[in-house]
């Protein structure tokens, strides 16, 4: 069985196709990159900055091409007149959506696997080509890519008798997954980067509106709160005993205050 070996090509297709964010681009690069030639061509391997220049060249193409997002097409992925290396020319799609779908799984090693509909596939990506040509291309780029096919209940399927209208679960297989979890967890390579955004974004933003300032609260001083509240009540106590109210336009009598009966004074004069 033929290992496929992934490239600059196939890297750059992976970050357009799920929209990785531009500042953590190299981080996805420096973490396939220490994976080695496990996963990655040999001559690729011996210099990350090179590998780095190739993958944004990559980019470049795959942006000029119109390969932006998972909504483009796959067979934008790749050059006119370019050759497969795994499955017939005319499964060309088949080889580059299951390069997408593989990356994903060793970029996201805690999803155990993935949900696909062979099936459907050929529709969608417009793959021409008798049926049974294309189940076998399947068997090919599966076992190629190192992958294990198993039922939506988890349990081993064979994809020689046949590729059922059904979702099958793809995942990595025992080796590679052992390869994983040998290497460098990627959730902290992507934590420190995300990290070292948010630093950078804050130092910027210093930069241009400056360090925000919070108001000055004057508090007010002990003797100035007691005489305030001395005056208070001093005002309080002239208007309950000496006749007037707190309101001139108030019309409650203060208290002390005899009532006069109006009645009883209208014969005195």
């Amino acid at each position: 069985m033929h290992k496929y070996i992934f490239n600059s090509r196939d890297i750059a297709a992976y970050i357009k196709y799920f929209s990785v964010p531009q500042y953590l681009e190299v981080s996805y690069m420096q973490y396939i990159f220490n994976l080695g030639p496990t996963v990655l061509a040999v001559p690729l391997t011996r210099n990350f900055e090179s590998f780095k220049k190739d993958v944004y060249r990559e980019l470049y193409f795959l942006w000029a091409n119109g390969f932006e997002d998972e909504k483009s097409d796959i067979a934008y992925m790749i050059e006119k007149g370019q050759l497969t290396l795994v499955c017939d020319q005319e499964c060309i799609n088949l080889e580059s959506y299951m390069k997408l779908i593989t990356l994903h799984l060793i970029f996201t090693r805690s999803l155990p696997y993935a949900n696909l509909n062979f099936y459907g596939l050929p529709l969608q990506l417009g793959i021409k080509c008798d049926f049974d040509m294309y189940e076998r291309n399947v068997v090919m780029i599966t076992e190629s890519l190192q992958l294990h096919v198993s039922d939506r209940f988890g349990n081993d399927f064979d994809l020689t008798k046949g590729v059922p209208d059904e979702l099958l679960r793809l995942s990595l297989n025992a080796d590679m997954k052992k390869m994983l979890n040998d290497g460098a967890d990627f959730k902290l390579a992507m934590r420190e980067a995300q990290r070292k955004h948010m630093e950078e974004l804050k130092a910027n933003s210093l930069k241009v509106f400056g360090e925000k300032r919070r108001p000055r609260q004057f508090k007010a001083h002990p003797a100035s709160a007691r005489n305030s509240r001395a005056s208070s009540e001093k005002t309080v106590g002239r208007s309950l005993y000496d006749g007037r109210t707190a309101e001139p336009t108030s019309n409650r009598q203060p208290k002390g205050t005899p009532k006069i009966n109006n009645a009883n004074t209208k014969g005195d004069k």
